[in-house]
């Protein structure tokens, strides 16, 4: 059967890739990501199940599902205007496949695409952490942007779902599980100065989740992770659900490393037991 072997947390800006090549490896980005990029290679994983939500790039308000499994053996991204390399990326249509099923049994109504490309959400931690994009991914897209948001324990029960249909899986393979995102981010909303595209406008609430994430004091995250709790910390901040479904795939584990970036509202995450 498959197993869990590890997980990771990290942010999606679309300004990293640049910022990054323009000041080099020693950045505090660059820094951050190849420290989480080392945990990757450390475990070495068959495949890539990457928690995200998706930027209106990929879905819009037309077709917006709630939760949704990428069932592909190939996409590609950014399909947005983020100043990166364009990359096509290895999916697992089989597993992805089983993954969805399993959560259809157990209640999920799962949405599916088949044909898609991803934005910076995904492919920024790719082009960090997987930049030969040798490791297939399998996508489960989190609605962490438009009300109404799913609940965080709905969040969670997800990843449980996805942990037990990978123990599931029939043949042996190694898999990661990746959150993509952050807690505080506003984009072009009022809880940030005029003028500026974008803040983080709730630093305390990022202290907090990282507090929290930190001790594996899951439960009382789930509690405290409401809607309108992540509301106040931007109209980003349901990513946040992100990290609760891939905490959902491990349980109170304690991460080996986690270090934030209080003043951009996220954290780099990893969760190991080797």
């Amino acid at each position: 059967m498959a197993e869990i072997v590890a997980a990771f947390g990290v942010p999606h800006a679309p300004a990293f890739p640049a910022l990054v090549a323009r000041e080099g490896p020693n950045c505090e980005v660059a820094r951050l990501y190849a420290e989480i990029a080392k945990h990757v290679a450390a475990v070495a994983p068959d495949v890539l199940v990457v928690f995200d939500s998706d930027h209106f790039n990929t879905f819009f308000f037309d077709n917006l599902p709630t939760f949704l499994v990428g069932v592909t053996d190939t996409t590609e991204g950014p399909n947005d205007q983020t100043p990166m390399p364009h990359y096509r990326v290895h999916g697992h249509a089989p597993f992805a496949g089983h993954l969805r099923g399993s959560g259809i049994a157990r209640g999920f109504d799962l949405s599916l695409s088949q044909d898609f490309d991803v934005d910076h959400s995904i492919m920024v931690p790719l082009h960090f952490l997987t930049p030969h994009m040798n490791i297939p991914i399998v996508p489960i897209f989190i609605n962490g942007l438009a009300p109404p948001l799913p609940g965080a324990r709905r969040c969670y029960a997800l990843g449980e779902m996805v942990r037990d249909a990978i123990r599931e899986w029939p043949e042996r393979m190694r898999v990661a599980v990746l959150a993509s995102g952050s807690f505080s981010l506003e984009i072009g909303g009022p809880k940030i100065p005029h003028g500026e595209r974008a803040g983080t406008p709730d630093q305390e609430w990022t202290r907090r989740v990282q507090h929290l994430l930190a001790l594996g004091k899951v439960n009382d995250l789930l509690e405290e992770a409401t809607a309108s709790r992540m509301a106040r910390a931007g109209n980003i901040g349901g990513e946040l659900l992100n990290w609760i479904a891939m905490l959902g795939t491990i349980g109170e584990r304690k991460p080996r490393f986690i270090e934030p970036q209080i003043d951009h509202g996220h954290s780099y995450g990893a969760w190991r037991w080797d």
